[in-house]
């Protein structure tokens, strides 16, 4: 038997409040699984590089550098 392949995804958004609404919409997808979740696009850069996702979901104004 085979293990189903998840989409492993990064949600960056400087709202925690949208980034747990975007992760409450894709855990009720078995085949989704948010790997990291990022405040600013400077976060969202080093936890690419750290957990490799395969999509990342990013807010296109944020703090310090946008999406």
């Amino acid at each position: 038997m085979t293990t189903p392949l998840k989409t492993r995804i990064l949600l960056a958004d400087d709202h925690a409040l949208v980034r747990d609404g975007l992760r409450m919409i894709l855990d009720a997808h078995p085949d989704l699984e948010v790997v990291a979740e990022a405040g600013d696009r400077v976060e969202a850069v080093e936890l690419a590089l750290r957990v490799e996702p395969d999509l990342a979901i990013l807010d296109v104004a944020m703090p310090k550098i946008t999406g």
